[in-house]
């Protein structure tokens, strides 16, 4: 990826987990960075991607009622197949 001068807004969606996760190159988080700070549109999403881990993080197996398990099981499940 770091083989080009710039990232693209579809790749900064496909490339967030491993960039909080500390797993890309440094020339990718490079790349990656750069946009972020260039494109409100992805700043704002790097921003959302950050409170949800805060938020979920948070939250236990447990505190989840099975109902809405299964819920979000099939809303993944959907989302996946498309």
């Amino acid at each position: 990826m770091a083989d080009h001068e710039h990232i693209s807004c579809q790749e900064v969606v496909e490339l967030v987990n491993d960039y909080l996760d500390k797993g890309l190159e440094p020339d990718t988080a490079s790349l990656f960075e750069q946009h972020v700070n260039f494109c409100d549109g992805c700043d704002w999403y790097l921003d959302q991607m950050r409170t949800t881990i805060s938020t979920v993080g948070r939250v236990t197996e447990e505190e989840v009622p099975p109902e809405m398990r299964d819920k979000l099981m099939t809303a993944f499940r959907e989302w996946k197949r498309s």
